[in-house]
């Protein structure tokens, strides 16, 4: 998910019944969502694949960036406007709650700190809280930061493409230095025993290929 141009739409993974069964679906819900709105949106990962972990079945989630204003723009936390609807703030208290049980568990298997938070670095740290959720679930998970290079059609837009590999990974060290230490990537992380692997990863893919 998504499928091409047939199906474009990203993945909610409480609403992919392609790769979650129905009772780990509606775990995921109600950890994320208030118990009156379990059919409100949640985050969307840019492609999520079914995959084998240390020969068990998982998920690989990808996050997927051209340029680096990209993450730049999600430093900050998640919104909650004062004319913010009574629903947008039952679910921001929940999706906080949510993200601190992941920040924890997180922090007990890196035997360290994890400061994932719904404020600030809102998509890292959701994405992460998403990660470790699943590992608890007893699902393995590969969580793939991929940033394609050279994406000299971004330039157009004023952005600036990954010149290479480097360039990409320092960038998403960087961003998710304020939330756990540097080794939390291209390691392999035990939730109660299921793997949880974070990567930095790149590809250069022409334009007359893509």
């Amino acid at each position: 998910m998504p499928e091409g141009f047939v199906e474009p739409k990203e993945a909610q993974l409480d609403k992919g019944p392609r790769v979650l069964d129905f009772e780990r679906r509606a775990k995921l819900a109600s950890w994320w969502l208030p118990s009156d709105r379990q059919s409100a949106r949640t985050p969307n990962f840019d492609i999520v694949s079914t995959c084998t972990v240390d020969g068990a079945p998982g998920l690989l989630l990808i996050e997927a960036k051209a340029h680096a204003e990209e993450l730049g723009k999600e430093e900050a936390g998640r919104r909650l406007d004062t004319d913010a609807s009574d629903e947008r703030k039952a679910s921001h208290v929940t999706i906080g709650a949510a993200i601190q049980s992941a920040a924890t568990g997180f922090g007990q298997c890196m035997g360290g700190s994890c400061g994932i938070s719904r404020d600030p670095h809102y998509q890292m740290s959701n994405r992460f809280a998403w990660a470790w959720k699943l590992t608890e679930l007893g699902v393995p998970v590969v969580m793939l930061y991929l940033g394609f290079l050279k994406a000299h059609d971004m330039s157009k837009h004023g952005e600036v493409p990954f010149a290479d590999g480097d360039a990409w990974e320092t960038l998403v060290r960087l961003h998710s230095a304020p939330l756990f230490s540097g080794n939390i990537w291209n390691n392999r992380w035990l939730v109660n025993g299921v793997p949880l692997i974070p990567l930095i990863k790149s590809l250069e893919l022409p334009l007359d290929q893509r």
